[in-house]
């Protein structure tokens, strides 16, 4: 309960800064507008509902890329963990296209896909596939390799021994992975949302683009603070609670 108070104290104090800063007029209003004034706009875009239809828009579409991206990924880590040749090829190509901006993809998206849902999702899973490949495979290794000369001990077999212990434990890492496969498909979701305009839906990225073309600053913030709300809830509510389970599964919790 304290450590809530505290925080919450953190960010009225916060905010309380951003006001007075406001008020001093350091900057034009223009560009730097009152914490009011962008609370006025989210909950003028959350009554007529334009908030609301953005966030669905933008969640679902990452969503599919997020899992379409992990039910690539997870298999082609486990393949340069495990292979040598794969290792030479698939785990180069993946430390090469992890390196590459995602926004980089989106040019590509549009001659192959056009304007469509297509190219908005082969931009996220592009996003999120290397990063998640990367983490596999650097789990699986980090894993102590007396884990398996033990399970061999005792009557274990490869693929037995793969299953029943590589795999459990890199789980932590392979975690760890799928987290930072979330964010790089966020950032890469944002920047196709900005750049592909679709009839199908409008989504967070297309109100954040749509506020700088009107400047309006009020609303490019406000967009701003629900894209990161969303993606501090997700983190809190879907892989933290995973993690801390992993981790003392397997002895590796700090506490």
């Amino acid at each position: 309960m304290r450590r809530t108070l505290v925080v919450i104290a953190f960010f009225v104090l916060l905010f309380g800064i951003w006001e007075a800063l406001v008020r001093m007029k350091i900057w034009s209003p223009v560009l730097v507008p009152s914490p009011l004034s962008v609370a006025s706009y989210l909950w003028g875009a959350l009554k007529d509902g334009t908030l609301v239809r953005a966030t669905v828009v933008t969640v679902r579409r990452l969503l599919i890329g997020y899992v379409l991206g992990l039910l690539f990924g997870l298999p082609l880590g486990l393949l340069t963990a495990r292979f040598k040749f794969c290792e030479d090829t698939l785990g180069v190509i993946s430390l090469a296209f992890q390196t590459l901006p995602s926004v980089c993809w989106v040019p590509l998206a549009l001659l192959w896909f056009g304007q469509t849902e297509a190219a908005m999702l082969f931009v996220v899973i592009m996003g999120t596939l290397w990063s998640v490949v990367i983490a596999t495979d650097n789990g699986v290794r980090t894993v102590p390799p007396i884990y398996a000369r033990a399970a061999r001990t005792m009557g274990s077999k490869r693929l037995h021994t793969w299953i029943k212990v590589i795999v459990p434990a890199s789980l932590p890492f392979i975690v760890s992975g799928m987290k930072q496969g979330w964010a790089f498909a966020w950032r890469s979701l944002m920047a196709a949302e900005i750049y592909v305009t679709i009839l199908s839906g409008f989504g967070l990225g297309y109100l954040l683009q749509a506020g700088r073309e009107l400047q309006a600053m009020d609303q490019v913030i406000g967009i701003m603070l629900v894209i990161i709300v969303i993606g501090v809830l997700a983190d809190k509510i879907l892989f933290s609670p995973w993690e801390r389970f992993l981790y003392r599964r397997w002895g590796t919790a700090k506490d």
